[in-house]
């Protein structure tokens, strides 16, 4: 607990200011102390005169006679009489106990150190939120909010390192912009030349069962399918909520839809009694969320060699039910250190080659779709071998 709360920044200024402070309240009051009239002696003897200024009696104190504070001294005079004199100390009023020595000088210390607590504390706390809201501010940028702005009010230095990083956040922003525009159109700019490179090979007087025709058939595909998966991205980087309107869906159709394309099990497990759902439903975009269980699918085909199975489920209640989507298969397996690698954009695993056919993109798209619908997805070890590609999204109603 202290270390957590030592370690704002705030907090350690103000106890370095506070430390120093007393420090040098210490050395101020040893100096005091040592700088002061050295103690009178204590009286040791007693001389008794007379009005002629004659010694007429003498004495000399004795432990033994002492009492308390007092001094008690017994004169013997010249004519041999024994006098007894008492000499009282006189005594401090009541109530001002905390004045005498070592009190006066903690009460001064604890005095000076709370003084110094309550004014400096102020001080180091206006400083350091400008600091913690310039952290908040990076943190957001970093974890992807490009829109990311920090207050740049004053003219000392964080000011100063706040409308730096304005200005770099802006300009990372426009260029990211456009970088997403270009490619975006870019896309849809090749749509046409495919389409005529399409039509000309059609018009070729070229067998259509030849390899190489087949061959030219098979990239343009590819080509075709890496343009739309590219204007998809583009449309769910920029966040266009009109782009693809959510509505109530039945999953559970959708999914056996999509794996009677590729031959894969369907197995739904949405409760036992009388009470249970025959069918998944919840709010989404049935065009992305097709496309989520499409692709991985097709990625489970692509590498699993077959024996493909989808698990559709049903956990929590209220406003917390998920739909958890889980599509296996006995593939090679992901390793676990690129398992959160292989959902970052046109990233493929080390070994796989051109024949498998894939861009990197499949599953970005699936994690992006799954972020859109306020979901998640993973990827697991599947028991006995292969890959397990987990998504869980909310049954409930999410805004676009």
């Amino acid at each position: 607990m202290w270390s957590r709360f030592t370690s704002h920044l705030y907090v350690r200024i103000w106890l370095a200011v506070v430390a120093t402070v007393m420090v040098l309240t210490f050395l101020v009051g040893a100096a005091w102390q040592f700088s002061r009239d050295p103690p009178q002696l204590p009286i040791r003897e007693v001389l008794v005169h007379n009005a002629a200024g004659e010694v007429i009696g003498k004495a000399q104190t004795k432990p033994d006679r002492q009492r308390g504070e007092d001094i008690e001294f017994d004169v013997v005079t010249t004519d041999g009489q024994t006098l007894n004199l008492l000499l009282p100390r006189p005594q401090r009023p009541p109530g001002n106990s905390w004045n005498r020595p070592p009190f006066g000088f903690g009460w001064m210390l604890g005095l000076v150190g709370l003084a110094v607590a309550l004014g400096a504390y102020p001080v180091m706390r206006r400083l350091t939120l400008r600091l913690e809201a310039l952290q908040r501010g990076v943190e957001r940028w970093g974890a992807g909010d490009l829109s990311a702005r920090i207050n740049t009010e004053g003219r000392d230095e964080v000011a100063f390192l706040a409308r730096r990083f304005n200005h770099a956040a802006e300009r990372i922003e426009t260029l990211m912009e456009s970088h997403k525009s270009l490619l975006a159109n870019a896309s849809h700019e090749l749509r046409s030349p495919l389409a005529r490179i399409r039509m000309g090979l059609e018009l070729m007087c070229v067998d259509k069962a030849s390899p190489q025709r087949m061959e030219i058939s098979r990239s343009i595909t590819e080509l075709d399918q890496l343009i739309d998966e590219i204007l998809l991205a583009s449309r769910l980087d920029t966040k266009q909520a009109d782009a693809e309107p959510f509505e109530t869906l039945d999953l559970t159709g959708l999914a056996a839809e999509e794996c009677s394309r590729v031959n894969a099990e369907l197995m739904a497990e949405l409760g036992t009694g009388p009470d249970a759902e025959h069918s998944l439903t919840l709010q989404g975009s049935p065009r992305l969320l097709r496309r989520l269980i499409r692709n991985l699918l097709e990625n489970a085909r692509r590498y699993g060699h077959g024996d493909i199975t989808l698990e559709l489920a049903q956990t929590g209640a209220g406003q917390q039910q998920k739909a958890i989507v889980r599509v296996h298969d006995r593939g090679p397996g992901v390793p676990a250190e690129q398992r959160k690698r292989i959902f970052e954009p046109f990233y493929r695993l080390p070994g796989a080659s051109e024949r498998e056919g894939g861009v990197g993109l499949g599953l970005a798209l699936v994690k992006s779709i799954s972020e859109r619908h306020g979901g998640t997805v993973r990827c697991e070890a599947r028991p006995g071998g292969g890959a397990s590609f987990i998504v869980e999204l909310p049954v409930g109603e999410t805004r676009p």
